[in-house]
């Protein structure tokens, strides 16, 4: 009992060195909007860039450290964001920006069809500067 106890002891402290050495990345979703959210004092009443909307019963918002944040924290704030929709067409999943992640990500032009390709692009480098500020 005790040899097979300090294997699989072993096996794991092996497992989470890997996990720990390969680093958390995080990527850019593809199929979001850059927009001001403002919740409500009575979430999930929020409006999206001034228009009015609703989280979803199972929205996910993450902050710049990729933790996620219940929506009763972010009550009576604005914050800059990135969001996905759910086929209902509530907001499901939300990804909180800093000012100047913000700036970079909605500078792209909307008609242009090079600016749905810039705005990934300048999105990858935000996430990928996250990414690196986790991992020092």
């Amino acid at each position: 009992m005790n040899r097979w106890f300090a294997s699989a002891l072993l096996g794991l402290s092996f497992a989470s060195c890997a996990a720990v050495a390969q680093g958390i990345v995080r990527e850019a979703p593809k199929d979001v909007k850059p927009a001001m959210m403002a919740v409500s004092a009575t979430p999930p009443i929020i409006a999206v860039n001034g228009e009015p909307a609703r989280l979803s019963p199972g929205a996910r918002i993450r902050d710049t450290n990729n933790m996620l944040v219940l929506s009763g924290a972010l009550a009576g704030k604005t914050v800059y964001t990135v969001y996905r929709r759910d086929p209902v067409g509530n907001v499901h999943e939300v990804w909180l920006l800093t000012q100047q992640e913000y700036a970079k990500v909605g500078g792209s032009a909307g008609g242009d069809p090079e600016g749905h390709k810039r705005f990934y692009e300048l999105l990858n480098l935000v996430f990928a500067a996250r990414a690196a500020m986790m991992l020092r």
